[in-house]
């Protein structure tokens, strides 16, 4: 089950592979997740350390979260992933010219998981021919319909 997408990912990136990761999460802040108050639009992944991190993303604070919290609502989060998923991901991102962006915040087995993906950037042109496309599309669809009346 989805709680938040990342629609602008897909705007401005190619996607090449996903991957699903673990987040290392607070109380309060799985609390505002199932609340659906998360956002990943400005997300992104870098690697620190050895580590996958993930930074950007805002958990807004729910009102009655415990009073000797002090919530930081766009902390860095550690994302959890097996050692050989890091080195693949490490040596793509390094070697081959990748950037790992968030692409989905969802629920597996009741666990808030992220899935990242390894992502090119796209110029403006390649922006401008999807958008033909999927105008064409809808195009299509829409002269089918009239067609079948």
């Amino acid at each position: 089950m989805s709680i938040a997408n990342n629609k602008k990912a897909f705007h401005d990136y190619f996607i090449e592979e996903k991957y699903e990761a673990g987040l290392a999460l607070e109380g309060w802040e799985v609390k505002a997740i199932r609340a659906g108050r998360v956002q990943i639009k400005e997300a992104y992944v870098v690697v620190k350390g050895g580590e996958i991190w993930l930074l950007g993303m805002h958990i807004t604070p729910l009102s009655e979260a415990s009073t000797h919290v002090n919530p930081d609502p766009t902390r860095t989060r550690k994302l959890l992933l097996h050692s050989r998923e890091i080195d693949r991901l490490v040596g793509k991102v390094e070697r081959a010219g990748f950037t790992m962006v968030p692409v989905d915040l969802h629920y597996t087995r009741g666990r808030v998981k992220v899935e990242i993906g390894l992502a090119k950037g796209k110029k403006q042109h390649d922006k401008r021919d999807v958008q033909q496309e999927k105008d064409w599309k809808r195009e299509q669809g829409r002269l089918l319909k009239e067609r079948q009346r």
